[in-house]
This record gives C-alpha cells, sequence and structure tokens, in this order.
C-alpha cells in the first residue's frame, strides 16, 4: 500500500464519515513514514462542551439522553462494561492504532472506573484501574465481579481487584496468540451467558488464538481452533467456560463481527461489517456451528469473484449484498437483516423493563458510521427470524460516534461515545491528547434518576431478585451465587420459573438444571413447557451437561415449533447414536422446502454424516424425493449419492436457466468420482 493512497484514504476518512468505516481492512505499510499532524478540526472540549453536544441527540419517543461522563475525566471509549454498582468501565483509545508512534500517553491507556458518587446523573469520580501499552486501544471489557477481562489482541487478560479498591492488583493471560495487535478486526469483548459460559468473538484479523501458556486450542470437536481454514475461516464466535476450558467454536466466516450478546435463552445475536462501503453490513442471528459465507467455503475465495461473474450476467446491484456474504451457496447461514453502509461496533440484549415495550427484549446496537444506536425488534420466523429497524439515538454532530452500549442495573442505557470526525482507515482526528474527546450517556424516560437497586446475594431470595436484574454484571453474581447454594436456592428458583416472564424463566431453569442430582427431572421439566423457548432451553442445557440429548430429540422430532425442530437437528450434530439418521429423516421430511433457517439446521446436523443420513432420507422417500422440498435437501446435501440427482436436475429440460445454475453450484461442494460422473453426464447432454 502506498504513503499517497494511505493520504487518500485518511481524507475520505475525514471527509465522509457515513460511508467509512472503524473496522476497515486495510492497515498502514510497516515502512510507511509517520503522518503529519492534522490541522486542529472545529469542536470544542470539555464538560460544557459535552452537555451541548448532548443537547443536540436525537432519541426516540419516551426517552431522554443526558450526559454520564465526559473529557477530560477520559477519552476515546473503545469499550465499555457497567458494573452491579451502577460504575462504567472504560477502556481508552488515546494511543489508537501504530501511527501513534510514539504513543501519545507513553504511560499506555487507561481502564477507567467513572462513578456517581453523589446520585445526581454525573461521574464525579474516577479510578485509573490499570494502565499500560498492553492495553492501548483495548476492543472489550468484561466485568465479573472482582475480576475484569480485556480483550487486548495480542492477549486476553484477566484484571483482579483483590482488595476492593477499584484498582487491578493482579494481572493474568486467559488467552494469548491472537494476530491483529492494534486492529478492529482482533479479538472482542467477552459476556457472561445465561448458562454460566462465556461468550466471545474476533473478526477476521484474529486468525489465532492460542492457551495461556501459548499452546494451539484444540476445540471440542477436536479442531484446532484457528482461520486456516481447517474447517474454520475468517471471523469466528467461541464459548467456553470461566477458566477458558471446554472451549467450542460456534459460528466462522465473518469478516469483522464485533461483539456477540447472548439472550436468556442462550441465543446469540452480532453484527458484522462488510467490505468496506458494499451496503453490506449485517446483522446475524448465529446458528450454532454455521458458516456465514464472507468467503467462498470450498476455495477461500472473495465474495468479488462470484459478484464479478453475477454482473457479467446482468445481475441488478440490488444483489450485490446477497453476494458478498455467498447468500446463494448451500451451507450458508442466513443474514438476518442487511444495514447496508456502516461501521457497526457494541451491541447488547436489552432484557429491562425501563425503556418503552418496543425496546424491550431486542438487541440494542451501535453503528458508529451513520451515527446511530438502533433497535431491531425480531419476530420468529419459520426456524429462524425477521427482524426491522428502530432507532434509539442518533445526532446530526458528526463527532458523535457511538463505540458501545450496555445496561446498567436500573435498566437505562449507557452509550459510550468515541467523540471524532471520521471513522476508517485505521485513523483518527483527535489527536491531541490534551484537548481529546470522549462521552458517555445515559438514554432513559424523562424523569427517571440514575439508580443502582440494593442487592443481597447472601440468601435465595436475595440472589433470585437480583438474577432478575437487566445489567449482566449483576446476574453474574447472582448466577454464581445461587449455583454455589445449588439445593438451598431450589424453592426460590422454582417460584421465578413458575412466573409469566419467559426470559425470567429461562434464567431460573438452567440453574434448576445444574443442581446436583436434579439435572434430568429440569431438563424434562423444560421440554415439556408450552412455551417453545422454555423447550429450546432444555434441550440446550441437555446438550451442554452431556446428557443423552438423542432421547430429548425422539420426543421432540415433530414438535409443532420449527425453530425446536432446528435445534433437534443441530443436536445431532456429530451423534454416534444408530438412531440419528432415522431421527434427522424425520425432521427432513417436515421441511416446507422454504424455510432456509430449516435446511441450514438440517445441514449442520448431518454435518460429517452427510451419506448415512442421506441415505436414510432417500430411502423412505423413494422415488418422491423430486419435490420442491426434496430438490433443496439434494442442494444443500454434501452427500455423495447428491451428485446423480443434481445431474438429474440439471439436465430435466423443465429447469429454467436460473434453476438449473443453482443445482450446478452444489456440485462445487462435493468431491469425489460421484461429482466428476455427473459432470459428465450434463456435459454429454449439453451436447445432445
Amino acid at each position: 500500500m502506498t504513503p499517497r493512497f494511505l493520504q487518500l484514504l485518511s481524507l475520505v476518512s475525514l471527509l465522509l464519515p457515513f460511508t467509512a468505516s472503524i473496522n476497515a481492512a486495510d492497515e498502514p505499510s510497516a515502512t510507511a513514514k509517520p503522518r503529519q499532524k492534522p490541522k486542529p478540526m472545529e469542536h470544542t472540549f470539555g464538560p460544557k462542551a459535552a452537555q451541548s453536544d448532548t443537547a443536540k441527540l436525537v432519541v426516540a419517543e419516551g426517552l431522554q439522553a443526558s450526559l454520564f461522563a465526559s473529557e477530560p475525566m477520559m477519552v476515546n471509549p473503545c469499550d465499555m462494561d457497567v458494573d452491579e454498582r451502577g460504575r462504567v468501565w472504560i477502556t481508552e483509545g488515546a494511543n489508537y492504532r501504530k501511527w501513534s508512534n510514539p504513543p501519545l500517553r507513553a504511560e499506555g491507556d487507561r481502564i477507567m472506573v467513572l462513578e456517581d458518587t453523589d446520585g445526581d446523573g454525573l461521574a464525579d469520580k474516577s479510578t485509573v484501574f490499570y494502565q499500560g501499552n498492553d492495553v492501548n486501544s483495548a476492543l472489550g471489557i468484561c466485568v465479573l465481579g472482582n475480576k475484569v477481562i480485556v480483550s487486548s489482541a495480542p492477549n486476553v487478560f484477566v484484571f483482579t481487584d483483590e482488595d476492593g479498591d477499584g484498582k487491578a492488583d493482579k494481572k493474568e493471560i486467559l488467552f494469548t496468540g491472537v494476530k491483529g495487535v492494534q486492529h478492529d478486526h482482533a479479538v472482542h469483548a467477552f459476556v457472561f451467558g445465561p448458562d454460566g459460559k462465556l461468550y466471545f468473538n474476533m473478526g477476521n484479523a484474529g486468525e489465532d488464538i492460542r492457551d495461556k501458556e501459548g499452546k494451539p486450542i484444540v476445540d471440542i470437536d477436536g479442531n484446532t481452533v484457528n482461520a486456516k481454514a481447517k474447517p474454520y475461516r475468517q471471523g469466528l464466535v467461541f464459548r467456553c467456560n470461566i477458566d477458558g476450558s471446554e472451549f467450542e467454536v460456534l459460528g466462522h466466516n465473518f469478516r469483522n463481527n464485533y461483539e456477540v450478546c447472548v439472550d436468556s435463552f442462550g441465543t446469540l445475536w452480532q453484527s458484522d461489517n462488510d467490505d468496506d462501503g458494499n451496503r453490506g453490513v449485517r446483522i446475524n442471528y448465529v446458528m450454532e456451528h454455521g458458516n456465514f459465507g464472507y468467503t467462498d467455503e470450498a476455495t477461500g475465495a472473495s465474495w468479488g469473484t462470484g459478484w464479478s461473474k453475477a454482473k457479467a450476467k446482468g445481475v441488478s446491484e440490488d444483489e450485490k449484498p446477497y453476494y458478498h456474504w455467498h447468500q446463494y451457496d448451500p451451507g450458508v447461514v442466513p443474514n438476518l437483516l442487511q444495514t447496508w453502509n456502516g461501521s457497526p461496533t457494541g451491541i447488547c440484549i436489552y432484557e429491562g423493563n425501563l425503556l418503552p415495550a418496543v425496546f424491550r427484549n431486542q438487541i440494542i446496537h451501535c453503528d458508529a458510521g451513520p451515527r446511530v444506536v438502533r433497535a431491531y425488534p425480531v419476530k420468529k420466523d419459520g426456524a429462524g427470524y425477521s427482524a426491522t429497524i428502530t432507532n434509539v439515538v442518533t445526532s446530526p454532530d458528526n463527532w458523535f460516534r457511538p463505540s458501545d452500549v450496555c445496561v446498567a442495573p436500573d435498566g437505562s442505557l449507557v452509550v459510550a461515545d468515541w467523540n471524532d470526525a471520521g471513522v476508517g482507515g485505521h485513523n483518527m482526528a483527535d489527536r491531541e491528547l490534551e484537548a481529546m474527546t470522549g462521552r458517555v450517556y445515559r438514554i432513559a424516560p424523562p424523569g427517571s434518576k440514575y439508580s443502582v437497586p440494593r442487592l443481597d446475594f447472601t440468601t435465595p431470595a436475595g440472589c433470585v431478585a437480583a438474577l432478575q436484574s437487566p445489567n449482566q454484571a449483576t446476574r453474574f453474581l447472582a448466577w454464581s451465587a445461587l449455583h454455589k447454594m445449588q439445593g438451598s436456592s431450589e424453592k426460590e428458583l422454582l417460584k421465578l420459573f413458575k412466573s409469566d416472564h419467559a426470559q425470567m424463566r429461562a434464567r431460573a431453569i438452567q440453574l434448576l438444571a445444574r443442581i446436583k442430582g436434579s439435572e434430568k427431572k429440569y431438563v424434562e421439566m423444560a421440554l415439556k413447557d408450552s412455551d417453545s423457548d422454555i423447550r429450546i432451553v432444555g434441550l440446550r442445557t441437555a446438550r451442554l451437561l452431556k446428557m443423552d440429548a438423542i432421547g430429548y430429540v425422539k420426543r421432540l422430532a415433530k414438535d409443532g415449533s420449527a425453530q425446536v425442530r432446528r435445534e433437534c437437528a443441530i443436536a445431532l450434530r456429530h451423534s454416534d447414536s444408530t438412531e440419528a439418521p432415522a431421527l434427522w429423516t424425520t425432521l427432513a421430511r417436515q421441511y416446507d422446502g422454504k424455510d432456509r433457517w430449516y435446511l441450514e439446521a438440517l445441514g449442520i446436523g448431518a454435518d460429517k454424516q452427510e451419506d448415512k443420513f442421506f441415505s436414510a432420507w432417500l430411502t423412505q422417500v423413494g422415488d418422491k424425493w423430486n419435490t420442491p422440498a426434496g430438490r433443496e435437501i439434494v442442494w444443500r446435501s454434501r452427500s455423495t449419492k447428491a451428485p446423480p440427482l443434481l445431474a438429474k436436475l440439471i439436465t430435466d429440460k423443465n429447469t429454467d436457466a436460473k434453476q438449473r445454475e443453482h443445482y450446478l453450484r452444489a456440485l462445487d461442494f462435493i468431491k469425489g468420482s460421484e461429482r466428476e460422473a455427473a459432470l459428465a453426464e450434463i456435459a454429454a447432454s449439453a451436447l445432445n
């Protein structure tokens, strides 16, 4: 990359902040000369200026924005968390990117703790929890009691405050070896799930992750975890225990999946940034073990390869985002929502009651490019979901750059604002440390005073009350205490499970099923529940507890909910049960021929056993396989028995050109002599 190109990229990022991206892929050349500082931009500094800018925020009906903190208390908030005491934790990015050489702040970036001690809604106390060049522009922070997980490639650190003074006393490495140091596509924030697990992700610059000793991590499927296409590609989503054990890859082939969030049912949601400016920014429901299509699964080729061929055939520009994510390929999980151009950053699930109803139990997400925090109200759609867009807060001020959003203990939203004139090109306009800005806002209904509920973690009743908090740090403490209490917490948890709030019931049953000796009892209680989401929780819990998932799939294989059957299909993945092929066939025969989510779940369930499962299905359907549903099952299959059927479809005179191309593409993902024979048959037919 030439210095001239870098100068142009910097100029574009300042002049066109809407189309630039904080997640840009290009890095400055290692040999490029240090950039000259730009002329100061017209932007004011300090609390008064921050209050003035807060007044410019445009919020949704029924909400009000107020300033919680600003420079000089902290600057350039990269990532944020809010603890059970309502304190706001910030990782700063004064030393953002490699161009800052020497660093603007020689001592390194800081992890700040901001606190409102007098109850007026403004932070009046700031504490430096930790400072060092090893946390420069750290992309993730997660507060779990007195331990704080900080994601800062190449490392994931665990800091411990042993004496409760708000300062780190101990630093340990949880994971290391992550590539992409000072790169926005590296390792991102951790979140605590309702199952007691940790969830996190990294973009496609991360490439690798190793244990604390630097040894390669082998996941529970026996794969070495990296992005070398054996089998995982590009950006990845992970799950593990608190200590890093039982490591799983839950999804792959993203570009820059900036953060992941987990709802009370254990469903994962995240955003992903496109190759900047290609109108492909997306929101994903992360179907477990799915391929999400950033690069060609078979060859690793860029999406541009397929798009160039499609354009040559006259495909409309409107379809570009679908080619961008290989949405027309078998084996790619569909996108939940396209949000077009942008610079997606922090994300959370809002499971509180303070905000208006439209935002409850929904994804809340920051996009720094178009300067907006949005909600994506989700509805069930077959085995998957559909979503729409509702803005929470935006601003006409080009310096408003929301980098993260969290839920406070009182149910208000806390929004971190990087506050810069542009995003993208791994650059920033705000380079004068003495005048660097950064803000934190609170979003809540008018007249709602920032407050922190009193907590009691010494009794089951107190812990169950805390478990219902909309704040994740609070739920972590409650979950940990209740899990430790075991049977003595059962009575109070049962009360919560018998309530009429689905999310709270889900939280309760996952703890009940972890009471030693009662696992089966409560998993089966969940599986019998009238709420399909609770039945899904029951099956997911059984899998995590390594119970007999096959027995439970047998009960649910004809469930009235396509989403429950989706989970049944995923539960069959890599099963060595002799009953698995027949169960997969039962699920496949309920496919309607239209629901792509369901079809991909079937494909995930058949992974590494395609011949066995496909043969069982063929035996049952016989010569009636050629139906709308059957044809799509053949298209998605990687079985060596699929090519001759694909050849029949391709050579059928009633198959139109578009469908013929659709079936031909499926052959690219099947290896072996059967594929070659099918191609020969197709070629011979074309000559006749």
